[in-house]
């Protein structure tokens, strides 16, 4: 996976999310766990310089304090980072905890720093070379630790609202971004309603059971789609729904012109994934792919899992990209693509390649279940 600056951003902001998930590779994490420490670190020295009233000396002296102080940084830091990896996974992932009311999710994302900072900050100040035991012998030591817990508790308090504040921030901004998207990608074109009630129209006359089976379509449709507005998350099963409808409505129009498959894995159809998400991709295979073919053709659809990845083919046999100016097809997908990269960042892929005959489009997205 290529490294560059939006996948750094979408990284950052994954980790100061309070819910869990983390985007890009893991190790990323992990660079920002150390960073943040350094940083911290720092913070500490400064403070230490100040309380002992600019004692701390030559540039040997600063060394070895910033040196004590990024120890015990790193052994809580790391603590607390591996204490979230433990947790997360067991309390149902990601997808549950940001389905959590507000203050399970305080008492969580506070509680567990806490853990860390008590487990840790002992365990730091041995490995920095500090005697814990002399300390609680001397009264200068029971002193020194009372202050200096007293000072991490506060940090923490502060960090903690600090960070509760950046993820309100970025998720706010996370869902504007993604609604107007959305908002974009849901517009039915006018043509599409207009041609679909002209053809019921025509064929209440000619042939009253197939228009009854078309407006039945329709309705499922519009059903399908309107509900899809009104959700922040869908499942791959309700997406594969929406599309089934648009197929059916669409093979009522077209005859015998159109077949399609729909082959989803049972384990990958509970996965979660922003809705209205497959619509494009299936509304390009038949309207660009098929309509324009003489003999029309089928539209395949399959979705499985591989590892911690949702693949998620839509495949058609009409006439490929090359074939026939898309009028509209590069502003679906450059939305979709905005789309996935506000939620995912670059953890998402959506490619668009030749099938011969026609074409394929994958969607790759991280693995995450519909939330309780």
């Amino acid at each position: 996976m290529a490294i560059d600056r939006a996948l750094l951003r979408a990284s950052w902001r994954s980790w100061l999310s309070n819910d869990g998930s983390h985007v890009g590779p893991g190790w990323l994490q992990w660079v920002w766990t150390l960073l943040f420490c350094a940083g911290l670190a720092v913070v500490f020295t400064v403070m230490a310089f100040f309380a002992g009233a600019g004692r701390l000396g030559s540039p040997g002296g600063w060394l070895h304090a910033y040196r004590q102080n990024l120890i015990v940084c790193l052994t809580i830091g790391t603590l607390m980072h591996l204490l979230f990896r433990l947790f997360v996974p067991l309390l149902g992932g990601p997808a549950a905890i940001r389905g959590w009311s507000h203050w399970k999710r305080t008492l969580f994302f506070s509680g567990t720093p806490l853990i860390g900072l008590a487990i840790g900050w002992p365990i730091g100040v041995q490995l920095a070379g500090g005697d814990l035991v002399a300390w609680f012998g001397s009264r200068n030591g029971l002193r020194i630790i009372a202050t200096s817990l007293l000072m991490a508790l506060t940090i923490s308090f502060l960090m903690h609202h600090w960070f509760a504040a950046k993820a309100r921030q970025f998720e706010a901004e996370k869902r504007a971004a993604e609604a107007h998207l959305r908002l974009l990608q849901a517009q039915m074109e006018p043509h599409f309603l207009f041609n679909t009630l002209a053809n019921v129209l025509s064929l209440i006359d000619a042939d009253a059971p197939r228009a009854k089976r078309m407006l039945e379509a329709f309705t499922d449709y519009l059903r399908s789609s309107l509900g899809s507005l009104r959700r922040d998350d869908a499942t791959l099963a309700s997406e594969l729904e929406l599309a089934e409808a648009y197929l059916r409505l669409q093979q009522l129009r077209m005859d015998d012109r159109l077949r399609y498959t729909v082959d989803a894995d049972p384990a990958a159809r509970g996965a979660a994934l922003p809705p209205l998400l497959l619509q494009p991709l299936v509304e390009n295979a038949v309207l660009h792919g098929l309509e324009p073919k003489v003999e029309g053709g089928r539209v395949v659809l399959s979705a499985r899992l591989d590892g911690t990845t949702l693949l998620i083919d839509v495949q058609d046999d009409g006439l490929g990209l090359a074939a026939t100016p898309r009028r509209g097809h590069g502003m679906a997908l450059a939305n979709l693509r905005a789309r996935l990269h506000t939620r995912y960042g670059n953890a998402a892929s959506l490619e668009v390649a030749p099938a011969h005959p026609g074409t394929r489009a994958t969607l790759r997205l991280p693995l995450t279940r519909a939330g309780a």
